[in-house]
């Protein structure tokens, strides 16, 4: 509760913070103008000095790059602050959480948190079942996105207009409203409390943006490249997937890295529809660790330190893909 009320207390600081950067980079672009444009003036004329307006440019420029670092440096420890909160607090003993003592360093040091999630709760399971439909659901939106999207685009056929119309306004549906409507339809298809209505419905909030991402790819691809490849044999199939998957791998990476974290993240689907604790995801699972206002903030810091790795090195590793993909055949030779 205190950690919370400290965040809300310091939301306005770090508006404020946010609109003193870019009243910064407004005062400092027109003062780099207008030293600019004084040292052009000064430059035709001679004086013992030299030119004229050299040393005051270098000196606002070193004026103006300190405060910009300063002002960096307040917002990018005011962004990391939390996330060193939690990676302390999950190595504290739960009598030093509760005695409020040492609170941004453990004093000692101590794996109980950690050890209490591997021994006394079924997280492990938790952890794989998050893992299983994370990534099942990643690779069906991923293919599902991938051929609807082609299909919209380079198919000719009635309605494909007004239905890529009607993805976008898909995309601006809120999920907490297709619920009910999925519950009913699940229910009938006697899928509740199995991993595979978590398969199908998580695709569902996914797929209208993944889709409309995909078309925009796609109709910058000509044409005439997939016509070479149905000339050289290829069918309509073998040059999707040869030719014309290969050109948008960036795409395919940022839909596959946000359908990985929304269904990493996802609770209200889970919460509603699983009832087995060994079916549980770990949002689901670690709400249930909440008895009434009790809260164990130790094992939530050290759960959510463990579920935010995988999460971490899946965006460093797709930021290398991407930028690798982006940059390959810029350079020849």
């Amino acid at each position: 509760m205190v950690w919370r009320a400290a965040t809300a207390a310091l939301w306005p600081v770090r508006v404020l913070l946010g609109g003193l950067l870019n009243l910064f980079w407004i005062v400092n672009d027109l003062a780099e103008r207008a030293v600019d444009a004084a040292s052009r003036a000064a430059r035709p004329g001679h004086c013992a000095s030299g030119e004229p307006g050299l040393p005051t440019g270098r000196a606002g420029r070193r004026v103006g790059g300190a405060m910009m670092y300063g002002l960096l440096g307040l917002i990018v420890l005011f962004e990391l602050f939390p996330i060193y909160f939690v990676a302390v607090t999950a190595f504290k003993s739960e009598l030093q959480i509760q005695q409020v003592r040492g609170m941004f360093w453990p004093d000692p040091w101590t794996l109980e948190q950690f050890s209490f999630l591997f021994t006394r709760i079924k997280f492990v399971e938790w952890y794989r079942n998050t893992a299983f439909v994370a990534i099942s659901s990643t690779l069906i939106s991923v293919l599902v996105a991938s051929l609807g999207a082609y299909a919209m685009v380079r198919l000719r056929w009635r309605g494909a207009s007004t239905l890529g119309a009607t993805v976008l306004v898909a995309n601006l549906m809120p999920g907490a409203l297709m619920v009910i409507p999925m519950y009913i339809i699940l229910a009938q298809l006697q899928l509740i409390n199995t991993h595979w209505a978590l398969l199908l419905t998580y695709p569902s909030f996914v797929l209208p943006f993944a889709t409309w991402l995909m078309m925009g790819y796609y109709r910058n691809i000509p044409e005439e490249v997939e016509d070479a490849a149905l000339i050289d044999g290829c069918n309509r199939l073998q040059a999707f997937f040869l030719v014309v998957l290969p050109l948008v791998r960036p795409a395919l990476l940022a839909v596959a890295l946000f359908s990985f974290t929304s269904a990493w993240n996802e609770f209200l689907y889970a919460y509603t529809f699983l009832r087995t604790g060994s079916l549980y995801t770990l949002p689901v699972g670690l709400s249930l660790l909440i008895v009434g206002d009790v809260q164990p903030w130790g094992l939530l810091m050290a759960a959510s330190l463990l579920t935010a790795v995988p999460v971490a090195l899946v965006y460093m590793l797709g930021q290398r893909l991407m930028v690798a993909v982006l940059t390959a055949g810029s350079v020849k030779g």
